[in-house]
């Protein structure tokens, strides 16, 4: 980051060691911007350096990993299953075990589908329908 100065931490504020970095990302901000930067780092104590990193190192876990992908997809083959069986049986109807099979093929077919159209919901902020 391109600065004038760097914001210093309370003197009680106990920090490990530093280590030793030797790449730079950086980027250019608006006075606004930087002065929103800048007080959001001063008040949790941190050099603007050290908040900026912490901020895109948690964008970076944040991202999708291959478990979290698979969890939510069994999820979603759940919550198929589950509004699959249940609704019939509400009204009273008998499911045979061929029709639970058959069941079971449609999850397995359409569970990456369902959890990718789930998530594409959420990104756009749309609201769950019952």
């Amino acid at each position: 980051m391109a600065g004038t100065h760097q914001i210093s931490p309370p003197d009680s504020l106990h920090r490990p060691a530093r280590i030793s970095r030797h790449k730079t990302a950086s980027t250019k901000l608006t006075e606004s911007e930087y002065a929103q930067v800048e007080q959001i780092a001063e008040s949790r104590g941190q050099w603007l350096s050290e908040w900026v990193r912490d901020v895109l190192l948690a964008a970076i876990r944040e991202q999708r990993s291959p478990q979290t992908v698979a969890a939510f997809t069994e999820l979603q083959a759940i919550r198929l299953l589950l509004v699959n069986t249940l609704e019939p049986l509400l009204r009273g109807e008998k499911m045979t075990p061929e029709q639970f099979k058959e069941l079971l093929r449609y999850v397995k077919t359409n569970k990456r589908k369902a959890a990718a159209d789930m998530l594409a919901s959420y990104a756009e902020g749309a609201s769950e329908q019952p």
